[in-house]
């Protein structure tokens, strides 16, 4: 009997493998990995000998291809394949092989068959504790921080990719958005923020990250009634955009002071105004509302990012204007620029005018209440934020009398080179306000306080004289309190602007005049001496990092060696750590100090103090590779880098075993691999595919041997990386996200792809597919359970459809998904892992907003 297989059919045949029934067996001449490729790929050419399979479902022989025509060709293996993972029993025949034979195997091997057909991943819930490894400081862009204007103490900061934190009474910070988990990942994009000012347990949040197509869910308000302790989803029809251009204006979403059931919610994409009367559990848009905000930052950009319209900046309720069911004047702030801006409600939102004698020339970024002065103050930028605006001004708004007057500070007219967002009233003090300038770059953000409603104003710091160096001729009125986020110290001398940049939310307490914060684009900064500003003479007020419990960086690479720092961390914008303590701040790299995005780390697995980092950033006057011989204490510049003029830089980067040679590639300014040995400039590596993404590694015991790996094709080099030879293919994997070498073994490599996670112990001259994981972003090796066991395995992947966090300690027969209900870490695929090798079951997790994890059994 002879049959062949269509092409069509076993493409068909393979998209059963998924399902735990389906094999096949096969006889072969060919590798493996070879063969396995083959058949998922429906690689069926006629006649070949090399390859004889028959296809089973449910222990039935389907179909079979065994065209085998001549009577000499030598079978050396007997596969048993399903899914991912591929059994090879001892073989030898020759000659034809026909249907029969498959008959007679499936019997012989009845019990190893069985095995396989019930082989599904076994997962369970393991009890795990999550703590963030202290960073400090924030580390990233904290768009607004809110006062609840009637419970002492009670203040929420809201992040643009790290989620919600609500103040504590020691000056810290109590993450509330942990719960998100893979599916709910858009949740950590905090685009607003209500907290109730007649019920303080209520806070309210607009949830969502990006309106563009990176992020496929619709906006969320999630609802808490216990403080942000637990949360309700309501689902709105569109997206969010915590992380867009304009997300420090605001708030765009509130509620009524005169009647809590109401809310009003501000959507960005033309999507208008909306409003809920039962406590934000149903919605309604204002279809009557006149301007749905047309303003883009970047109307040439078409990545849906730039192009996308601003929206709704923000509302205010008059608290004075109390109706019959609630507040009678609602003000709306739209981003239009060179039409009507400004519209106000006098009727509970019934209709809607233009406030009369407005300016729209530039963008009002908030409207503040200053509810004894009967008055609003509105600070206006040519830009929304966070990093453009070149001009513009403040406005005051009699509300009763309807009359406006220009309030804009004589220095900023004088330097006619930001424009104006954060602003905050005194509610103790009437008249008394702080004002943020947007964005003064150079030399710093320089503050402004006015005691008499705007007509006059002072500034956090002086200038001396004369120009052009202001940056050393700032006299400061401040004292400067980093001591709770230490690194920015260091960080400072590559970045220069104390007070910061971005500054659009700030707030002053309600009930103490001394208490005040602001966000930037690095920390949250304030203090509690804020009224030494108006002494006579003046004093010093506090300027202090005030962020302890806000770890906001986005993790670009972590790694872990046997001895020396517990770990290394690279991350977006400030660079990155060397952690010796896991529970103290660290301090950040020096020489260079990249006041900015580190892209990838590596160190060395048989000379651990040996280590290597990579600059993320563009334009940097500093060669963009540093590398340490100390385990991090002292760095030096890169010698085989290339010269910062030539501009090349990212990327991710290995360093050998003993750390004498460094491969570097996905780098901005060349395409493919390059390696230096030595100090010596980098050359290209051969034996790769060009125009490919490629990921790399090195072995962390053998010093000659390197690994790559792009699509279902895998390559090692064991000449320091010169030269590369393919010499497995990766079942049908189209991309592969990560190489993970065991420090303990040589040769033994885990690669993460999407198909799954494959497994080699001989330099990946064979592999085999684990069980379990389908898709698979990250991979990390950590000390075994056992000393005589498998080394545990930590993967970022889909197991058994799931999309989370896994470790196996038997190489896939079982599974333990590690995040929790209170701490589920959020998107898997935005995980970087790195384990620790000399503890069991601690893993390292970095994520894109809420800084580092470190779990433990």
């Amino acid at each position: 009997m002879t049959e062949s297989l269509s092409l069509d059919w076993t493409k068909g045949a393979f998209q059963d493998l998924n399902d735990p029934p389906a094999i096949y067996l096969a006889v072969c001449t060919e590798d493996s990995s070879l063969v396995y490729y083959k058949i998922s790929h429906g690689d069926v050419r006629t006649p070949n000998t090399n390859l004889v399979y028959a296809y089973l479902f449910e222990g039935v022989i389907k179909e079979a291809r065994d065209f085998s025509p001549d009577n000499t060709t030598v079978y050396s293996q007997l596969l048993c394949i399903r899914g991912r993972t591929v059994e090879s029993h001892p073989f030898s025949a020759k000659g034809r092989i026909c249907l029969p034979f498959f008959m007679s195997v499936q019997l012989k091997l009845a019990s190893a068959i069985a095995l396989t057909l019930a082989a599904r991943a076994a997962v369970t819930q393991e009890a795990y504790t999550w703590e963030n490894v202290k960073i400090g400081g924030g580390g990233g862009f904290v768009p607004n921080i809110i006062f609840n204007p009637n419970a002492k103490g009670l203040a929420f900061a809201r992040t643009d990719i790290g989620g919600v934190y609500r103040l504590n009474t020691d000056d810290s910070w109590t993450a509330l958005l942990d719960f998100a988990d893979d599916a709910h990942w858009s949740y950590w994009g905090a685009d607003a923020l209500a907290t109730d000012p007649v019920d303080p347990d209520n806070l309210y949040i607009a949830a969502g990250l990006y309106t563009n197509f990176w992020d496929p869910n619709n906006g969320t308000i999630l609802i808490s009634r216990d403080r942000g302790d637990s949360f309700t989803a309501v689902q709105f029809p569109f997206k969010f955009g915590g992380n867009m251009p304009g997300r420090g204006l605001g708030e765009r979403l509130v509620v009524d002071p005169n009647n809590n059931n109401i809310l009003y919610f501000g959507a960005r994409s033309g999507h208008g105004l909306w409003k809920s009367t039962d406590s934000g559990k149903t919605w309604s848009q204002v279809t009557d509302f006149p301007s749905v905000g047309t303003y883009a930052q970047d109307p040439s950009d078409t990545s849906g990012i730039g192009n996308d319209l601003m929206g709704i900046a923000w509302i205010t309720f008059d608290k004075n204007s109390v109706g019959s069911n609630g507040s009678n004047r609602i003000f709306v702030g739209v981003a239009n620029m060179g039409s009507d801006n400004v519209f106000v409600s006098e009727d509970a939102g019934t209709t809607w005018t233009a406030v009369d004698g407005q300016r729209n020339d530039f963008i009002p970024h908030h409207g503040v209440l200053s509810p004894s002065e009967d008055a609003l103050y509105l600070p206006y930028a040519n830009g929304i934020g966070p990093w453009d605006g070149t001009a513009g001004y403040v406005m005051k708004y009699f509300i009763s009398n309807k009359t406006w007057v220009d309030v804009t500070p004589a220095q900023g007219i004088a330097d006619n080179s930001y424009g104006y967002s954060g602003l905050a009233v005194d509610p103790q003090k009437p008249g008394t306000l702080l004002l943020a300038p947007f964005n003064e770059w150079y030399p710093d953000a320089n503050i402004m306080r006015s005691t008499d409603g705007g007509i006059s104003w002072t500034q956090i710091f002086s200038f001396g004289y004369p120009p052009p160096d202001y940056q050393l001729a700032i006299d400061p009125n401040y004292n400067y309190d980093v001591s709770k986020a230490p690194w920015i110290t260091t960080f400072k001398t590559g970045d220069t602007k104390t007070v910061g940049w971005g500054i659009q939310g700030l707030a002053i307490d309600p009930f103490d005049s001394d208490h005040w914060l602001y966000g930037t684009g690095l920390t949250i900064y304030g203090g509690h001496d804020l009224t030494n500003w108006d002494a006579n003479p003046r004093k010093n007020v506090t300027l202090a990092s005030l962020a302890d419990g806000v770890e906001e960086t986005a993790v670009q690479g972590l790694t872990a060696p046997l001895s020396g720092p517990k770990l290394i961390s690279v991350v977006g914008d400030v660079g990155g750590f060397v952690h010796t303590d896991l529970t103290k701040p660290p301090i950040t790299f020096t020489n260079p100090i990249w006041a900015g995005t580190a892209s990838a780390v590596d160190h060395a697995g048989a000379n651990v103090s040996n280590i290597v980092r990579v600059s993320g950033i563009s334009g940097s006057t500093s060669v963009s590779i540093a590398t340490s011989a100390d385990g991090g204490e002292t760095w030096s510049p890169y010698a085989g880098a290339p010269s910062p003029s030539e501009n090349i830089y990212g990327g991710k980067i290995a360093i050998s075993a003993n750390g004498d040679t460094l491969l570097w590639t996905q780098a901005n300014g060349f395409s493919g691999v390059r390696v230096s040995k030595n100090g010596a400039a980098f050359t290209a590596s051969t034996g790769l595919p060009s125009g490919s993404t490629i990921t790399i590694a090195s072995d962390k015991l053998n010093n000659t041997v390197f690994y790559a790996a792009t699509g279902p094709n895998f390559f090692v080099s064991d000449n320091s990386g010169v030269s590369f030879r393919r010499v497995n293919v990766l079942g049908s994997a189209t991309s592969t996200s990560q190489i993970a070498a065991s420090p303990f073994t040589a040769g033994e490599i885990f690669v993460a792809t999407d198909h799954g996670v494959w497994h080699s112990t001989d330099f990946g001259t064979t592999f085999k597919g684990l069980n379990g994981p389908t898709t698979a972003w990250s991979v990390a090796v950590g000390k075994p359970k056992t000393s005589d066991g498998p080394v545990a395995l930590y993967t970022a992947a889909t197991v058994s459809g799931v999309n989370s966090l896994f470790r196996t300690d038997d190489l896939g027969a079982n599974w333990a998904k590690l995040p929790t209900a209170e701490r589920a870490l959020s998107s898997a695929s935005n995980m970087v892992l790195a384990a620790d090798p000399n503890t069991y079951s601690q893993i390292f997790v970095g994520t894109n907003g809420r800084g580092i994890f470190v779990g433990h059994a």
